[in-house]
């Protein structure tokens, strides 16, 4: 046997291991500026073959490196590639860290993963308490669902991200009707829109496209006190904080197909046109048809924005909002509000569940536009201006009708209207923002003023009967075409008709740290309310003035760590004035009413753990609202104002990153509402108001991404909704009860550096469930979902 071979191969595999052994390792990690961890960062030797990708935690390590001076690149898509020279000697071990300029919150839209912290969780939020605090500095209490969840989830619709908001739910989907066409969602026992968008005013007749959200902000409570009573409701507001330009040159495009017709093709193109200067267009179009027999929404938004330094103390930022939407929606469903109800239980409308009683004929449009210009400017170290014009307007064409419980049990009338309006609004704002210290107390603190102004505008058809819808068989007698309904229409008219509101508003906010774990806010608004509408005489037309104070603490027996917090907060609506007279009828006057007024006391824990691992808040509240308007029950042509709401509640969220690649996100909440002072004759006392939804609410969200080996970057998401059972009539005359139900949706994805590809099924269970708000109205069936998204 000839050995010689053998040997020579023994020799040159032990020469080989020799000499890889004397080889050095590179290793290191890649950081932005606010020290997060870069992922999928290519690193490699110039000259050379060798190289690797960073991880979730932005490490590297090249192996098997001769003794040498090298060049090392770090390049990553839509980043400066960056290089360094280090010299390596036979067999150590050498470190080489990089650092791109930009920061975490600059790259939001590139995978930015800190698998250490908890994606999903944002620190602070501006827009909240209009100023610089962090979470567990902030006595009150709110969640923000960010951009990249909504990605993950593969949400197409403003409902879809709500669905991660504690203690919310939606009352009604978009009507498209003027003046109150948006969605309705129900927050701590009261009704809410989404109004505000980066903190001011937006008024929308029309379903919101999510293509331009950066987070959306849910802030909980009255807080008439920072934001005023035009725009936000008792139980809080619903803020959306848009994308904004940045210093790279980066885009993303994006498709979505799935059930029911869906199409949809989303853009993000951000570019520097200087050093100073940069532009961002974020644009959608949909189509899609619903999951019943008529029934389709097509949209396209564009949302360009452009922001500009013009010196180190000067920057203006200009945002705006195109939207075109038009969509055929089913018909509301009422029930009787007035005679005794004579429905008991769900069955018949689950019977039509997928029944639109619509015609594709029969449409509305919603065209929309924003604009935000803002300009801010560092007077000095201690304080910066912030002066802000927004401007919004919405219009409403087309047909809107709803269906009206005709109270016998089974059949319902139809009525139609052919909708024309527009509303305008627009507001302007001056802050002044200061952080500086007294003594030995740091204060921050913000000084405003603010001026807004709303028109609504009507010039609609009257509203005539057209035809009925019976349950029990399904059927219906009504004209469901345009020439039909239009033949109806022609003689009618409402009369042209406007509506405007002014509000001047001054306010102060101060948080003063009297010791590094402990702050205290205190703040206050003047406003001044004038009204005017075509209904009332000039007499009639009465200004009112309001006040609306603000208090919290916030104690940290953990720094950093854990904070209890209590707060008083207070939120208010103008009352216009209404013609009273004596019982008999004679001695008819006007008369004037004080703002109506919500009050909140809270207290809770907020946290956050585990180096951001873990974020958690829980609170109890307690609302309670005077001055609401009631009949005088010793005489009908009076009014009085006596009538009072409570609701009181509990509320639990977390946030949390429990392990490498796992994310979960949870909510809990429990409302209990009811009308504790009201005239009998009216119907509610003692009731839970219908806009209250259901006593209990449950979400969920957890998703897993496989953070290495030949998997990585594959993932799987699995959550869900769950609510008690809600009263969606509630009133002396009788109460529906929608029944209880559980919502459970999955996903799976694969994401890299340039590429993100998703597959969502929504309602697993093909689950029958309902919404209302004294209207019954069916839910989205099982559908699915497929998403491409490519970043360069």
């Amino acid at each position: 046997m000839n050995r010689k071979p053998i040997l020579l191969t023994l020799a040159f595999a032990l020469i080989t291991i020799l000499s890889h052994a004397q080889n050095a390792i590179l290793k290191g990690q890649v950081t932005t500026a606010d020290n997060q961890p870069l992922e999928f960062v290519n690193v490699g030797i110039k000259g050379q073959s060798k190289g690797a990708t960073t991880d979730r935690y932005g490490r590297y390590e090249i192996k098997n490196v001769e003794a040498g001076t090298y060049t090392v690149f770090a390049s990553f898509v839509g980043l400066e590639k960056q290089e360094a020279s280090i010299t390596i000697s036979a067999g150590e071990t050498a470190t080489l860290n990089f650092s791109v300029k930009e920061s975490s919150t600059d790259l939001s839209e590139v995978v930015v993963t800190d698998f250490s912290s908890n994606r999903f969780y944002s620190d602070s939020s501006f827009t909240v308490g209009k100023l610089p605090l962090r979470d567990l500095e902030n006595p009150q209490v709110y969640h923000s669902i960010s951009g990249r969840l909504l990605r993950e989830q593969v949400a197409t619709s403003m409902n879809d991200a709500m669905k991660n908001a504690t203690g919310v739910t939606r009352l009604w989907e978009s009507t498209g009707r003027g003046g109150d066409g948006a969605e309705y969602y129900s927050m701590r026992g009261f009704s809410i829109q989404p109004t505000l968008v980066n903190g001011m005013p937006n008024v929308n007749n029309s379903a919101l496209d999510p293509a331009n959200i950066e987070t959306i902000d849910v802030v909980k409570g009255p807080s008439g006190t920072l934001f005023g009573s035009a725009v936000i409701s008792y139980g809080g507001l619903i803020n959306i904080t848009t994308k904004k330009p940045f210093d790279l040159f980066k885009g993303e495009v994006g498709f979505i197909t799935g059930s029911f017709g869906m199409n949809r093709l989303t853009a993000d193109v951000n570019v520097p046109l200087s050093e100073a200067t940069a532009i961002r267009v974020n644009t959608a179009y949909q189509s899609q048809n619903t999951f019943q027999d008529a029934g389709n929404r097509s949209s396209f938004f564009i949302a360009p924005s452009f922001k500009f330094q013009a010196s180190e103390r000067l920057t203006f930022l200009i945002n705006t909002e195109f939207l075109e939407a038009q969509s055929v929606n089913a018909p509301m469903i009422f029930l009787n509000r007035n005679a005794t109800l004579k429905f008991d239980n769900i069955a018949p409308f689950r019977a039509n569940y997928e029944r639109s009683f619509t015609g594709n004929d029969l449409s509305i449009r919603n065209p929309s536009y924003g604009i935000q210009a803002q300009a801010f400017y560092k007077l000095n170290p201690n304080w910066t201006s912030q002066t802000v014009i927004s401007r919004s307007s919405t219009k409403t064409s087309g047909y809107y009708h709803y269906l009206f419980d005709a109270g016998d049990g089974d059949s319902f009338t139809r009525f139609i209207s052919d909708r024309n309006g527009q509303t305008h609004t627009t507001d302007i704002q001056q802050n002044f923002i200061g952080d500086f210290t007294i003594g030995q107390f740091r204060n921050r603190m913000i000084v405003g003023l603010d001026y807004y102004d709303q028109s609504i505008f009507n010039g609609s058809t009257g509203w005539v009967a057209n035809g009925s819808v019976k349950l029990s068989d399904g059927s219906d007698s009504g004209v469901l075409t345009r020439a039909g309904v239009d033949d109806l229409l022609r003689n009618s008219f409402e009369g042209n008709s406007t509506g405007k509101s002014t509000v001047i508003s001054a306010y102060i906010s101060d948080v003063i740290n009297l010791r590094s774990n402990l702050s205290v806010l205190a703040s206050l608004r003047a406003d001044r309310f004038e009204g005017k509408t075509d209904y009332w005489i000039e007499e009639e037309v009465q200004s009112q003035t309001a006040l609306s104070p603000k208090l919290g603490v916030v104690y940290q027996p953990i720094e950093d760590k854990v904070s209890v917090f209590a707060n008083y907060m207070n939120g208010f609506v103008n009352v216009a004035p209404r013609t009273v007279a004596n019982v008999d009828g004679s001695n008819p006057r006007l008369q004037a009413f004080d703002p109506e007024q919500a009050n909140q006391f809270e207290f809770g824990v907020k946290a956050n753990l585990l180096d951001d691992r873990l974020a958690a808040t829980a609170s109890y509240y307690d609302i309670r609202v005077k001055n609401r308007l009631i009949n005088d029950p010793d005489n009908i042509n009076n009014t009085l104002q006596a009538g009072e709401v409570e609701s009181k509640g509990f509320e639990f969220s977390l946030i949390a990153s429990p392990a490498e690649g796992l994310s979960v996100i949870a909510g809990y909440s429990n409302n209990s509402a009811k009308v504790t002072k009201d005239n009998p004759v009216n119907g509610y006392l003692g009731l839970r108001p219908e806009e209250a939804g259901p006593e209990e609410l449950i979400n969920f969200w957890t998703s897993y991404s496989i953070p290495t080996g030949s998997l990585k970057g594959f993932g799987i998401g699995f959550g869900g909704n769950a609510a008690s059972e809600h009263l969606t009539l509630n009133r002396s005359n009788g109460t529906f009860t929608i029944p209880a139900y559980q919502v459970f949706n999955a996903a799976i994805s694969y994401t890299s550096s340039q590429y993100l590809l998703a597959f969502k099924v929504n309602n697993l269970s093909n689950e029958y469930y309902f919404s209302g708000w004294s209207t019954v109205t069916s839910q989205n069936l099982r559908n699915v979902a497929l998403s491409f998204n490519y970043r360069f």
